[in-house]
């Protein structure tokens, strides 16, 4: 689905960024974009980073991302 709409970002493309290891909403930004424009997605992208982070955090518990969200 998109999530951004101003830059066609959709979530397989922040999930993917997730696993790439991006894990702050400014770390979105600066690789797709995402909540650049008009800002109108930036909630539905930091509840679909955090949610990712969390898969990410029960595969793997010994790297935590989570600490270093923003």
């Amino acid at each position: 689905m998109y999530v951004c709409v101003c830059k066609a970002i959709t979530d397989h493309q922040i999930r993917a960024e997730v696993q790439q290891g991006a894990c702050s909403m400014r770390q979105l930004q600066l690789r797709l974009g995402v909540a650049s424009t008009c800002g109108r997605c930036a909630p539905c992208a930091r509840e679909l980073l955090m949610s990712c982070l969390h898969e990410v955090e029960r595969a793997e518990p010994s790297q935590s991302r989570l600490a270093s969200v923003s």
